[in-house]
């Protein structure tokens, strides 16, 4: 197992980092994609990221049930992407996000899927790389579902870098190693 975790605000150059990174490796890469597109703004941002991508990696779009889409794609000598944690959470605490039929919502669904993934990033036998926002360097937010979506990135920051063999903060587009082994 190789967990690599990059952190960075928002267009801090962690998603560029880490593509970098696999292209790097020149070994198979998957690249799972959490985000839903809601609004045509967000359609740019996530045309911005595909345009970068070579045409050989492998995509799969997956706002849930990310355990097991790592676990159904993991692979020794492969780089599995997830990018990112942070769309990922917002979708399964967001009480308006789409869901598939039957999930659980709000917390109840949360707790599921970070256990899940918490529990099978031990198991896997490829490099998997998780690009995540670090939300914990601003104010306290307002409103309750804002204070939650804080309080669990940093919970969720927390629980993967004890787990990655790596954890890297992107600011400016310029990596800072913060832990390797």
């Amino acid at each position: 197992m190789a967990v690599h975790l990059v952190l960075g605000g928002a267009r801090s150059g962690k998603s560029a980092y880490t593509e970098q990174l696999a292209s790097a490796s020149q070994l198979a890469v998957t690249y799972i994609a959490t985000a839903q597109v809601y609004d045509d703004e967000f359609a740019k941002r996530i045309a911005h990221h595909k345009a970068r991508r070579p045409p050989h990696w492998q995509i799969i779009e997956a706002p849930f049930d990310l355990a097991n889409t790592l676990a159904t794609h993991d692979k020794p000598e492969t780089y599995l992407i997830v990018d990112c944690l942070t769309l990922w959470l917002a979708q399964c605490i967001c009480p308006d996000c789409d869901r598939p039929l039957g999930q659980e919502k709000g917390d109840a669904l949360w707790q599921q899927e970070r256990a899940a993934l918490i529990e099978v990033l031990p198991t896997l036998k490829g490099t998997i790389l998780l690009v995540s926002n670090e939300v914990g360097m601003g104010i306290v937010p307002l409103g309750e579902i804002n204070r939650q979506f804080q309080d669990e990135q940093g919970r969720l920051n927390q629980a993967i870098a004890r787990l990655a063999n790596e954890v890297t903060f992107v600011t400016a587009g310029l990596p800072l190693k913060l832990k390797t082994n």
